[in-house]
């Protein structure tokens, strides 16, 4: 009796165990996300958009070696930027900031938008293509700004600058992952550079 009792015992540890996993396996790597208020944007996702941050869109430059001003304006003394340098990256970011801030909460207005559809569940297949032509066009234009703020730098640069520029941000030798620049959130450029 002791000897089925065992084997009992057994088969129901690993029923349960297969279970457990079943269950584990079917949990959503977007679990909590589910109380955003705007679900496809996270907290910092809309303050970054609001402050007309870079939200990720320069990375195209940023990691090809072409350097953005706000991160200029940073190390400008660690670069030795001139006083004129200083000057027109200064005019490149106010720009740059100018008008990614009004299209960071129009992208902002539209993600809500959208959100809200599914909600009040008055979406139909017409409509969702048309919020979403409208987010991609307000998302290349804010990319844009972006990436012609980097465009506009290297003019302005020394050849020796940009590559202090690049070593500065932990563009260098090394590992990105152990490397972290200076004046980064760690575990935003953790996840940028996709780090375990």
């Amino acid at each position: 009796m002791s000897r089925q009792i065992i084997l009992l015992a057994t088969l129901l540890s690993l029923l349960y165990s297969h279970v457990v996993l079943a269950a584990a396996e079917n949990i959503s790597k977007y679990k909590g996300q589910q109380n955003r208020v705007i679900k496809s944007l996270s907290k910092d996702d809309i303050q970054q958009l609001k402050q007309g941050k870079g939200w990720g869109m320069a990375k195209a430059a940023e990691l090809n070696g072409v350097p953005g001003p706000v991160h200029l304006l940073q190390m400008k003394q660690q670069i030795a930027l001139s006083k004129v340098q200083i000057i027109k990256i200064k005019s490149i970011f106010k720009d740059m900031q100018s008008k990614a801030i009004p299209l960071g909460k129009k992208l902002i207005q539209l993600e809500q938008k959208l959100n809200d559809s599914f909600v009040s569940r008055n979406i139909t297949a017409e409509s969702l293509s048309h919020q979403l032509d409208g987010i991609a066009r307000v998302t290349k234009e804010l990319r844009y700004v972006h990436l012609v703020a980097h465009l506009a730098t290297p003019s302005i640069l020394s050849e020796f600058q940009i590559i202090k520029y690049n070593k500065l941000r932990g563009y260098g030798d090394g590992d990105p992952c152990k490397n972290i620049p200076i004046g980064h959130n760690e575990d935003l450029w953790k996840k940028h550079n996709n780090c375990s």
